[in-house]
């Protein structure tokens, strides 16, 4: 693969449509990537001429995410996209079948995606949910231990890859333990880095395969941090080297108020400390322009790893998605069987 040099930044738009100002930015920044909101969706035929539009500025096939998870983050609503409980709700309504209802369930979801010309998801959360879990979190969780999050996570990673869309594991090293919103405050975690080794971080360390993954804004004072995740040069690398991650590691939305100091500010501190791609989720054409400014294209390793992700990028297998649907409702009223 040939690519000139990855802009370091995975951006949103500002509507349906892409203004002749965006698509000159677009053409010059080459980012990595595109997000998509409720702000771009309106029509089938129009996500589909936006996403086509997206790669066309670049002159590949970038990838395009979004955030479907189900329940309350879930960008596409029906008539675009099932409707679906939240993640933890689902999970208990499958009961011993979860794993298996939760891969068809992002089988599913894939294949609405791809339908549409997204082919990158911001799931699986690997998050394990605690009873104090904010409630902004919580019942997008998958389980309340680790055995359980990663098995469920697991058939989400298959469910996805099967439709032929890039899973993104979030928010590493962990957020369960947040009791605070991160869009709005920045979570700090007191526990021991026993507890944390134990369990959040033990949720993600199977997952080092996964192509993409997503930095958490949360302090970890049991490693003497005072910063979030995100910028923290000592926090990336024990993601790189105590959970093993070796894929491509974007920021979470680099807008939270979790993070200090202007957009463009937030985002070097995040490259510096070691992070691969900025996700830059809201704020106009200016403040991408500003950010891209500061930070400029991947370095060599990010590059490497980014170009390593996209190789990754396989064709979705053959299925009968209404035999999936109903062997999914099948498995919803088997629940305790």
């Amino acid at each position: 693969m040939t690519h000139r040099p990855f802009g370091a930044a995975i951006y949103g738009c500002d509507g349906a449509r892409l203004s002749k100002d965006e698509r000159a930015f677009f053409a010059e920044a080459n980012p990595f990537g595109f997000i998509l909101f409720d702000r771009n969706l309106e029509t089938a035929d129009q996500i589909r001429a936006l996403t086509a539009d997206l790669r066309a500025t670049v002159g590949w096939n970038a990838p395009i995410f979004i955030d479907q998870e189900g329940g309350r983050v879930q960008r596409l609503r029906a008539p675009l996209a099932t409707e679906w409980l939240p993640p933890l709700d689902h999970v208990e309504t499958l009961g011993p079948n979860a794993e298996e209802g939760m891969r068809l369930r992002y089988r599913i979801i894939a294949h609405e995606l791809m339908a549409l010309g997204i082919d990158a998801n911001c799931a699986p959360m690997l998050d394990v949910a605690r009873p104090e879990t904010h409630p902004f979190l919580r019942n997008r969780c998958y389980g309340s231990n680790p055995d359980q999050v990663v098995k469920i996570g697991r058939a989400v990673v298959d469910g996805h890859e099967q439709g032929g869309v890039f899973p993104v594991i979030k928010h590493i090293p962990g957020h369960g333990l947040a009791q605070m919103d991160s869009h709005l405050d920045l979570p700090r975690i007191d526990v021991t880095a026993e507890t944390l080794n134990a369990i959040d971080f033990a949720a993600f360390r199977p997952f080092a395969d996964v192509a993409m993954g997503m930095t958490a804004h949360l302090v970890y004072s049991a490693f003497g941090e005072t910063g979030p995740a995100t910028t923290s040069p000592s926090m990336i690398r024990r993601i790189r080297d105590d959970l093993g991650f070796a894929g491509l590691l974007m920021t979470d939305d680099i807008g939270m108020q979790a993070l200090s100091g202007t957009v463009p500010e937030r985002g070097a501190a995040s490259m510096a400390a070691g992070c691969d791609v900025i996700l830059h989720c809201n704020g106009d054409l200016a403040e991408r322009i500003a950010l891209m400014d500061r930070i400029g294209t991947m370095p060599t390793a990010s590059q490497t790893r980014a170009e390593a992700a996209v190789a990754r990028r396989t064709a979705p297998d053959d299925v009968d998605i209404a035999a999936l649907t109903a062997k999914l409702a099948e498995l919803e009223q088997r629940r305790g069987a």
